[in-house]
């Protein structure tokens, strides 16, 4: 287009930079799903938000607290040795069962600040285009 002087979408894309994830932070692994696999067993799909996950590692799953070993690391029928930062991974982990594991539950080291239950939470939530007038104690 003769008459546009920006940059295009890819150069745009493409001038980005990647964010440094923390890898000092404790594993926390939310759970997106999980599946029955015949021949493997249970594998709870997540995102690795931060840190490296390896296979081996001891792991505990919140909030039913079951404490396993990850067999294994796939993304995309691929076997892998670890997950880094921003995979969608699948883990194979050692006698669990599909019941027992639950979509949103969350994974994390099993000795290193492990995830727990909070008894509270505070947020501050924006709705938008909302015909109503929001006021405290609304729900």
């Amino acid at each position: 287009m003769p008459w546009f002087k920006g940059n295009t979408l890819f150069d745009s894309l493409d001038s980005l930079e990647i964010p440094k994830r923390p890898l000092d932070k404790p594993l926390r692994l939310p759970i997106q799903d999980v599946f029955k696999i015949g021949g493997i067993g249970t594998v709870p799909v997540e995102c690795v938000i931060i840190v490296i996950l390896r296979t081996g590692q001891v792991v505990t799953v919140t909030p039913a607290m079951i404490t396993t070993e990850c067999k294994s690391v796939e993304m995309h029928h691929e076997a892998l040795t670890q997950a880094v930062p921003g995979d969608n991974a699948g883990l194979h982990l050692k006698g669990t069962s599909v019941k027992d594991i639950k979509r949103e539950f969350v994974q994390g080291h099993s000795k290193q600040n492990s995830p727990h239950e909070s008894e509270s939470i505070q947020n501050q939530v924006i709705v938008m285009q909302y015909q109503i007038h929001i006021l405290k104690q609304f729900s």
